[in-house]
């Protein structure tokens, strides 16, 4: 009897949380549209997915819009997703996949509080174009007000704002964001960050969670979610980030889909879900729907290796010549947020490429300016050893601090609109003397199939794109070798495509590959090449399994000591140096050297492999991490996408 009547008391609680849910939902969408009305604006349902296709068939004249909607909750289609992918999901990759049949896409996880603060860095973080639609701006945040004031500053440029709790990354854990915010000491304030951005905006606020310890659990979140004013949960279906954890579910192996179909089964029809993980082909895109009953799938490995993963959602290859696309052609990059003019954000941060570097070095600066006084005022035998050590090292922090300050003055100096350039915000005027129409492009779906059959052309077009539409020279490389990889170990071309320093360098790599695709007697197999490379991936083997063995260390050593947070010692000096520390350290004398690497958290990582001309002698019986410095290129792959 008490089962049943517990039974009953959930039914009641699910449908009052539905009631209040569809409520909310009409109070959001009712301003909406009044304000689009009073803006003046066209756009109606028929246009508001700015990905726009028109789809006819060669046995009819008529021309037929694509369906904007595929679901009751949005007036877009949420079927098809690209992943939010830090260095990955940029406007240029975005433009690609959603020409190759993905119907919604996410921005790079971007800090609410960086975001709310630094116009340099919204110019830097973010851009989008209007055929950019319909769009999701993914935050991470760790504040309720940093969430709201970021989410008004971008609310006219997207159609939903997310909130990060997926991220796995140990600057997540320092940072107390993304998935380390899931923890039940935690829960208020998740809810209260919803709650914020919920009543900050007209548009959807949208989470990204992974799976909790027990299924219960996910469920809970999941109800808590929605009842703090989230209209969307997009889960990836493996268990939440910690070091401790081993085995599938943590960052390798499949994801439980299972779980995630239970989690729609809980959470009802009337709220949708998004599931995210094992989907490579568009076959498993079939599968995953079909298994977890969920709402759309959401990609980031798979469509990172395929653009056109979701090309099959038009029609099948077999229907390509009787069904033709009109694509609008993406207008040139003229927008950008905001200036922050809101008297609701807060602008006390100091803007900059590298603010919170910028702030650590300032912190220090007037740590030191407070031992000078007292060296001042009392003398030098006032102060302790390690007061001292902090002094020597006023020179080094002032010369850092220096370079980040010019780096921020050129940044903003290159970003500042020029005479007689059109309006750089984002509410600019639009051209009104354009014609969409002149826009379109037709393709059949036939020829977007061979186009994305050819990895060279498909390299290429997104190349273009990278041209048009600025991208760091790292998520370039990435994109290139992750679309080409096969023929690019074939022809021995992996090496140099990751060392290019352009975009330029790049698509010379893409034309060799071309040339030897199409004549594959002109390549000569390189054996020394073939060494090197196998010695480089056995060394990366290595360093991976002596960075598990020295987690497992710290973790132990965490645990003897009685400490709650086993992860104590994996934050203490993880810090990975970046090329120019090494570069400035090696002009240092060695005690300098040994000091400066202290104090700027390297002590995870060998100081003899780095500043030492001849290298570590301990070599593979070094207890310490040989890891490349960080440069330009850089792009440790299992963190950028994980989240």
């Amino acid at each position: 009897e008490r089962k049943e009547e517990r039974k009953e008391e959930r039914k009641e609680e699910r449908k009052s949380s539905t009631d209040k849910s569809k409520k909310r939902r009409k109070e959001l969408k009712k301003p909406r549209k009044e304000s689009k009305k009073a803006k003046g604006s066209k756009q109606g349902k028929d246009d508001h997915d700015t990905c726009t296709t028109t789809t006819t068939t060669t046995s009819s004249s008529t021309s037929t819009p694509a369906s904007t909607s595929d679901n009751p909750h949005f007036p877009f289609s949420i079927r098809h997703t690209l992943a939010p992918m830090v260095g990955a999901s940029e406007l240029a990759f975005r433009l690609l996949c959603r020409k190759y049949g993905a119907t919604l896409a996410y921005t790079p996880m971007m800090s609410a509080a960086e975001f709310s603060r630094s116009e340099v860095y919204r110019r830097a973080e973010f851009q989008t174009v209007p055929e950019d639609r319909p769009l999701v701006c993914h935050f991470a945040a760790s504040d309720p007000k940093d969430f709201a004031a970021a989410a008004r500053l971008v609310e006219d440029a997207c159609d939903a704002i997310d909130l990060n709790l997926g991220c796995p990354q140990r600057t997540a854990y320092v940072g107390h964001f993304g998935s380390y915010l899931l923890d039940a000491k935690d829960r208020q304030l998740v809810l209260d960050i919803v709650r914020a951005g919920s009543r900050a905006v007209r548009i959807p606020i949208f989470v990204k969670i992974r799976l909790l310890d027990t299924l219960s659990d996910t469920i809970k979140l999941c109800r808590q979610l929605r009842e703090a004013g989230a209209s969307l949960v997009a889960i990836h279906g493996r268990y939440r980030a910690s070091f401790e954890r081993k085995g599938a579910g943590a960052r390798d192996g499949p994801a439980m889909l299972d779980q995630i179909a239970a989690v729609k089964e809980a959470m009802g029809d009337d709220f949708p879900i998004l599931s995210n993980g094992n989907v490579i082909s568009h076959n498993d895109v079939v599968a995953n729907m079909k298994d977890t009953k969920a709402d759309g799938v959401m990609s980031a490995e798979g469509i990172l290796d395929d653009p056109a993963l979701y090309l099959e959602r038009f029609g099948s290859r077999e229907e390509g010549d009787n069904i033709s696309l009109d694509i609008i052609q993406p207008s040139p990059l003229t927008g950008v947020p905001p200036a922050n003019n809101d008297s609701r954000v807060s602008t006390s941060a100091s803007p900059g490429p590298d603010t919170k570097k910028k702030r650590k070095l300032q912190k220090k600066l007037r740590g030191i300016e407070k031992i000078e006084a007292k060296v001042s005022a009392e003398g030098a035998e006032s102060i302790n050893s390690s007061q001292q050590e902090k002094l020597a090292t006023k020179t080094c922090v002032e010369k850092e601090l220096s370079v980040i300050e010019e780096a921020e003055a050129k940044l903003a100096n290159e970003t500042k609109p020029k005479p007689g350039e059109e309006d750089t915000s984002a509410d600019g005027d639009k051209d009104e003397t354009s014609d969409p129409k002149d826009k379109k492009v037709s393709y059949s779906l036939k020829q977007l199939y061979e186009d994305s059959d050819d990895r060279v052309k498909l390299a290429r077009e997104y190349l273009a794109l990278a041209r048009r539409y600025p991208v760091k020279i790292r998520s370039v490389i990435f994109h290139t070798r992750r679309m080409c990889r096969d023929l690019l170990n074939r022809f021995q071309l992996m090496e140099e495509c990751v060392a290019s320093k352009s975009i330029g360098e790049v698509e010379a790599v893409i034309e060799k590959l071309e040339r030897y695709d199409a004549n594959p007697e002109t390549f000569t197999y390189d054996r020394d090449k073939a060494r090197r490379e196998k010695e480089a991936l056995e060394k990366k083997r290595r360093e991976e399994g002596k960075r598990k063995a020295y987690e497992a260390r710290m973790i132990r050593k965490a645990k003897r000591e009685g400490f709650d947070d086993r992860e104590f010692y994996l934050r203490q000096g993880a810090e990975m140096p970046t090329v120019e520390t090494v570069s400035y350290l090696k002009e240092l004398p060695k005690d300098e050297q040994l000091r400066e690497w202290k104090i700027r958290e390297h002590s995870q990582h060998c100081l003899a492999y780095h500043l030492d001309p001849q290298g570590c002698k301990r070599d593979r019986a070094c207890a310490f991490l040989h890891v490349d410095a960080k440069g330009d290129n850089t792009f440790v792959e299992s963190d950028e996408v994980a989240g």
